[in-house]
This record gives structure tokens, sequence and C-alpha cells, in this order.
């Protein structure tokens, strides 16, 4: 019997034969490379044994040598349970890999950091904040991903109380971030002012708790949450404990009701929850609005739609202007905090991080350019640049 080449018995149905996506994925979208010569028995010596026992000893006398002569301090470690994966839902840690060697891609693509993919098979919190907290001597940061609510406040806050090293969860900072970003922008083209500007955000997840935080500590006037039980706030019993403390800094004018409630005299629509957004609703919103429909594939307004009702339009699709692409943050947080081996990080390098942002585009600004390209080379410089000045600012950088 003639043997069968690798890839047709992974696909022995030949469903996938013409599928270009499926040939670039093929063994996977990342490798290890060496960066040093292995020419000769000299460059053996001083790569390994006996020349590496030296640098053992070092660190073993000087913890913080890790830094200086391991890849350790450029490197991230992206772990998934896959229990939210963006567009997909709860898919499993084997499914979620993909995704996870293309966060690992883009780390290292844009912000030069490296990165290694870890899906861990377990959902139980305390086996994942164990898992997570052992990995410490081998990273300089951990960047979670794709790990559904509430289980990853709690994941996160409790990985960065244990650990001395930056723990980002990307779905909610990121996110975050790149929305405050856009959203500065939108507020200067339709001439608002942040303290009398009203945010309606509709999706209590991981990333609407992280949007509704960062417009809080950037001044936004007044938030406003809507779950599926309607707008979040104290006339609300029983509220899970990431909701309460939303209903504490949110929704200060007491508004009750569903999304077309929320709406009413808002200025600003984030849409973080997929399903879709009546006109009606929409209509009842002030003039010029801003409208961010960020739901993978289909945003909860269409831009056909919502240019109907609002001077600027944003969506997390590359296919329409002002796209909300989490690469414009994580790439440049992560190198930036590890360029001064940040402890972890802080809310205000979350703000620096988005206004470096919002920075790059001020001289060309404009209802469709409100936030920089995915692909616009200076983006994670510029970011790094404001994250570190931040983290020393915030006493949390060790040099």
């Amino acid at each position: 019997m003639t043997a069968e080449p690798l890839l047709e018995r992974l696909h022995p149905t030949g469903l996938h034969d013409h599928d270009p996506v499926f040939t670039l994925h093929e063994q996977g979208k990342m490798e290890v490379r060496s960066t040093v010569p292995l020419a000769d028995r000299d460059d053996l010596a001083a790569a390994y044994t006996p020349g590496v026992a030296r640098i053992c000893t070092a660190i073993a006398d000087d913890a913080e040598l890790l830094y200086d002569y391991t890849w350790v301090g450029g490197s991230v470690a992206v772990v998934t349970d896959g229990s939210s994966v963006l567009g997909l839902g709860d898919i499993g840690p084997a499914a979620a890999m993909p995704v996870m060697e293309g966060k690992a891609i883009l780390l290292k693509e844009f912000g030069g950091v490296d990165a290694v993919p870890l899906c861990l098979s377990t959902t139980d919190v305390e086996e994942f904040i164990d898992t997570v907290a052992r990995l410490e001597p081998s990273f300089g940061g951990i960047n979670l991903e794709d790990i559904a609510a509430p289980r990853c406040f709690e994941i996160e806050r409790r990985l960065q109380e244990r650990m001395g090293i930056p723990v980002f969860h990307d779905d909610q900072h990121g996110t975050a971030i790149v929305v405050l970003a856009a959203l500065v922008n939108a507020l200067t083209v339709t001439h608002r002012q942040v303290l009398d500007t009203t945010v309606v955000i509709s999706g209590a997840g991981a990333a609407g708790v992280a949007i509704a935080k960062i417009l809080y500590e950037a001044g936004i006037g007044d938030i406003r949450v809507v779950d599926r039980q309607g707008v979040i706030g104290h006339h609300r019993p029983d509220l899970p404990a990431h909701k309460a403390e939303l209903a504490m800094m949110t929704n200060r004018n007491g508004v009750t009701g569903d999304l077309a409630s929320a709406l009413k005299g808002a200025d600003a629509f984030i849409g973080v929850s997929g399903g879709t957004v009546s006109e009606r609703a929409l209509a009842g919103m002030n003039d010029d609005a801003i409208i961010f429909g960020l739901a993978n594939p289909d945003p909860e307004v269409h831009p056909d739609v919502a240019r109907r009702y609002a001077a600027v339009v944003a969506t997390g699709r590359s296919d329409f202007p002002n796209q909300i692409n989490n690469v414009l943050a994580f790439p440049g947080m992560f190198k930036g905090a590890l360029a001064v081996r940040a402890e972890h990080i802080t809310e205000g390098m979350k703000v620096a991080a988005a206004n470096a942002l919002a920075g790059l585009v001020t001289d060309r600004l404009a209802p469709d350019f409100v936030i920089p390209s995915a692909l616009d080379r200076r983006v994670a410089p510029s970011v790094a640049a404001a994250v570190a000045t931040c983290a020393r600012r915030d006493g949390v950088a060790r040099r």
C-alpha cells in the first residue's frame, strides 16, 4: 500500500483542498528559530553546555538577570480556555488554538514581542489560575484571551494579585482602549465635550464592562450599560458583582427600561453584544450621533443604517471605515510594559495607550477616519512609548 501524504491523511474527505485559508494554516502559523549561530563546536559550547551553566549560576545569584540573559523579558504567554472565542463562542481549547497562534504572530509582527499560545483544558477558575501562575518564571507577561465572563474578571484580578508580571485580558482592555481612542476623536468631529457626553453600551460582558470602566476613567459625563434585562442601575436587585460595580459608576440619571429607553437623548452607542438595534431606538438619539456597532461579523447596526442617524460610524470589520481592532492596542501595550519591566498594567497605562492612538490621526481627522489603520506601523511604537512613560509615572516600572 502506498503511504498517503500527511495532509491527505489529516483531511481525508478533501473538503478543504481548495480553500486558501486552510492552505495558509497548514502546520500552524508560527515556528521557533534560533537567534544565535550553531555552526561549530564553539557555538554549541557557548549556547549550551558548558557555557550555559555560567548563565544559570548568574541567574541563581540574581533573579533579575533572567530578563537580560533569556528571552523572558520580551515574551508573553497567550492563554485561553476556549470558552468565549470571538464570534464562535465556547468551542473549547483545541479549536481555539488557531486564534491563539494568530494572536501570537500579531504580537511579534506589530510589537516585536515573542509569544507562545497556550490552550488549557479546564474551565475551573482555581485550576486555571494555578496553572497560569506557575508559568511566571517563563514569561514577562500574560495575555489572557477568549475567556467567558464572569470568570474572566476573577481570573485576571487574582492572577494579577498573585503574579509580579503584567496580566492583560485583551478582550476586555484591548477593546476598551481602542474604543476610547476612537470615541475621543469622534467627539472632536461632532463638536462634543467629554463631560457633556452620554454613551450607551449594549452588552455587559468582558468588553462592555471594560469599556464602561475606561470611559468612566476618562471622564465621560453619563454612561448607560444595557444587558438582556435592560439598563443596569441601582433599581435592579441581586446584580452579580461585576454588574453591581457598574451600577456604582454608571446611569447617574437613573434611567430604567430597555435599550430604546437608554438611547433616548444619547450621543453615542457602543455595541458589544450582537443582535440588532431597531431604527426606532436609533431615532431617539441626539443629532449627529456616534454609532460603534462592534459585533462580528454582523454589527448591531449595519453601517448603511447607522449613517442615517450618525455622523461617525465604526465597526469591528476591515471592509468599512473606522475599524475598532484590538491589534491597535495589545502589541504596543505589551511592548511598552515589557520595556520597563512593569509589575502590572494600571488604568492610567490603558488611558495613555488610548490617547496615543487618538493622537495619530489628529492631523487628518474626519468622520470616516477617527482611528488609525491596523496596518499603520506607527501604532505600536507610539502606544509603547506612552505606556512606558505612564508606567514610570504610576510607579509600577522596575527599570
